[in-house]
């Protein structure tokens, strides 16, 4: 596939994310929420996440933002469901690693969606808007950890 035609697909993905956005809603009581916003552009999301025993039962979230916020929220939640939190914190260091432009070992853990959101890295205004999901999660996480 030549590098014009995975862009396109890229932009498709993140599109389809952003225009129909998978989890998006709350959870219940029991269930952590973690506000986060962007300030620079304005960006926020409120995540709301179920964990039981170690491993992310459920996740949802809410927010405002650009397509790539919105867009990242949506595949984070889809990819932390069912993973142990180690698990999500080790996908979210990946993720953190790949917007830095670093190179990932992608055998290590598959990323479907997100990877679409590979290209943000060279746009350093964007990263912030990709990672702020990323970045909630990983406060809920460590914080009731503690």
């Amino acid at each position: 596939m030549s590098f014009d035609n995975l862009d396109t697909l890229y932009r498709q993905v993140i599109m389809d994310h952003y225009k129909k956005p998978r989890n998006r809603g709350k959870l219940d009581d029991e269930s952590m929420t973690i506000d986060m916003n962007n300030p620079t552009c304005g960006d926020r999301i409120q995540l709301h996440l179920q964990v039981d025993d170690g491993i992310v039962t459920d996740a949802k979230f809410e927010g405002e933002g650009c397509s790539i916020s919105i867009s990242s929220a949506s595949m984070m939640t889809q990819a932390i469901k069912g993973q142990t939190v180690d698990d999500a914190l080790n996908m979210s260091k990946v993720f953190s690693s790949m917007m830095l432009g670093e190179d990932i070992d992608e055998s290590d853990l598959e990323l479907g969606d997100i990877e679409a959101l590979q290209g943000v890295s060279k746009f350093p205004a964007r990263i912030k808007c990709a990672t702020l999901a990323w970045k909630a999660m990983e406060k809920g996480v460590s914080d009731q950890k503690e």
